[in-house]
């Protein structure tokens, strides 16, 4: 389906992922679920990987800060070390990412922000990830209008999705109740950017002021191409337990095909929360399939 939208630039049409196949997806973990041990260093990235893989994971999505480097970008001997421990455990690495902030005013801070992530998609190439997450950032800077951010951050995510063609990466900006809060804001950025190598990572916790996140999550599938599966959602502002059955359901209705990591927060045993919702998670996939 492509959608024409009219902006004061003129006209010009945002296309949706067309998906005529019939769903399948495979689930991931996002390794912040270890955020915890593996800032503390008392769990390894491999260690991480090991346990994923015997859990049933097919695939680890890698943030950058786990490199012990970051921001700077590691050597590549770090980068093919967990490439190939994912490998001999057999799990693919679906993604990775970076904390960026593209509502910075200052347009020389922007550019540094810009090259953060520039430098990780060639991390991220390196790794064999198809896709890169980053933010939108934290909100409106005094002095300027949404408008006025929307237009400068357009044109950072347009230089990035740019780059990432280049090198064969994704770029995939994630709702994160910040800039981003609803599915009208989604929308509104993805007009911003005319090219294929762009999309969303879908939060399906992050969309936190209305009554019904389902409804949004639904509005904006069209446009994902990573998830961030988690335990809970936000009914006005509510934390509420994740309704796994309806998010099957807009999986299968959406014809989505690719990698749905989860991500397991708050307080309790990392190995313990995750492997409960990994069961929770699969049992809910098992029952969308014909």
């Amino acid at each position: 389906m492509v959608l024409t939208f009219i902006l004061a630039g003129g006209v010009f049409a945002i296309e949706k992922i067309k998906r005529t196949e019939p769903s399948k997806v495979k689930i991931g973990l996002n390794c912040y679920s270890f955020n915890q041990p593996l800032m503390a260093k008392t769990m390894t990235v491999e260690e991480m990987f090991r346990i994923s893989a015997s859990l049933g994971f097919e695939a680890a999505d890698l943030t950058g800060y786990y490199f012990s480097t970051y921001p700077a970008v590691p050597a590549d001997e770090d980068i093919y070390r967990y490439k190939k421990c994912a490998f001999l455990v057999g799990l693919d690495i679906s993604g990775t990412g970076v904390r960026n902030d593209f509502t910075l005013a200052d347009p020389v801070k922007r550019k540094l922000e810009v090259q953060l992530v520039k430098d990780w998609i060639i991390v991220a190439s390196k790794l064999g990830a198809p896709v890169i997450r980053v933010f939108a950032g934290k909100g409106i800077p005094d002095g300027f209008t949404r408008k006025q951010v929307v237009e400068w951050m357009g044109k950072d995510l347009q230089e990035c999705a740019d780059f990432g063609a280049q090198h064969g990466v994704m770029v995939g900006i994630q709702n994160h109740n910040d800039f981003l809060k609803t599915a009208a804001d989604v929308e509104e950025i993805m007009q911003q950017v005319k090219s294929d190598w762009f999309g969303l990572i879908l939060d399906i916790g992050s969309f936190r002021t209305t009554g019904n996140p389902y409804k949004e999550i639904e509005q904006v599938v069209p446009y994902a191409i990573n998830w961030q599966i988690k335990e809970t959602v936000f009914i006005n502002n509510v934390e509420t337990k994740t309704d796994l059955k309806k998010i099957a359901a807009i999986l299968k209705n959406a014809g989505y095909r690719g990698y749905i990591p989860i991500e397991t927060l708050g307080a309790g045993d990392p190995t313990e929360k995750v492997t409960r919702f990994y069961g929770e998670v699969k049992e809910a996939i098992r029952e969308m399939r014909p």
